[in-house]
């Protein structure tokens, strides 16, 4: 017999959207991809905030980023002094935000430290996050590649578990319904200039609700 239990397998995510953050919260297992190939213009490597004049992607740039190296072998570069833009852009994005002060010295170590592979670099960012919203979660990395299904339902170890790899995406025809995430609005720093903008990066929701943020998710 099937166990019925809520149960999901995520990519690897850069401060990954609420609704990604959602499915860790709420769910009972999550595993997350290590062995698949690298998926492009993904959250694997960007995240969405809002400025004062509308979205920005902040991306992390990545050596021989394509669809035959995985995403365990990724590496990041540092040519640029991408972690500096990206640390200004939070700045001016959440500086007038009620929590900014209150999380941003937890955070500044991922703009500041050079780590070598995203994965790693990701999963130290999901620690932060993870101790910063206080969800006690055991997240597993898979042991080999997980076979995608037709229907995104995965039967592992007697357990089903929803494929959401590559169906919680910035691309709008690649995302996957996900009847358990409920936007909700809240209050954003720019409301006064920009409508609701819904599942941006987790940095939104944790600088503008802090505490509030886990009953959010």
């Amino acid at each position: 017999m099937i166990k019925s239990m809520n149960n999901t397998i995520l990519s690897t995510a850069y401060f990954p959207p609420i609704q990604y953050m959602s499915k860790i919260y709420r769910n009972e297992n999550i595993i997350i991809e290590k062995w698949e190939n690298f998926g492009k213009q993904s959250y694997r490597n960007r995240a969405k905030i809002m400025i004062s004049n509308g979205i920005m992607q902040l991306v992390v740039p990545v050596e021989k980023a394509n669809s035959k190296i995985l995403t365990k072998d990724i590496k990041i570069t540092y040519v640029t002094n991408w972690q500096k833009i990206h640390f200004r852009s939070i700045e001016s994005a959440y500086k007038n935000s009620p929590y900014y002060e209150y999380y941003i010295d937890e955070l500044m170590p991922f703009f500041e430290n050079k780590e070598k592979y995203l994965l790693d670099f990701n999963l130290k960012i999901l620690e932060v996050l993870m101790n910063l919203l206080d969800i006690k979660k055991e997240i597993v990395l898979s042991s080999d590649f997980i076979v995608p299904k037709a229907n995104n339902l995965i039967l592992i170890e007697n357990k089903k578990y929803y494929d959401l790899r590559n169906g919680i995406h910035p691309k709008i025809s690649k995302q996957i319904e996900d009847k358990d995430f409920i936007i909700k609005e809240y209050h954003q720093t720019f409301n006064d200039r920009m409508p609701f903008t819904p599942n941006l990066s987790i940095l939104d929701l944790l600088f503008c609700e802090g505490p509030n943020s886990l009953s959010y998710l």
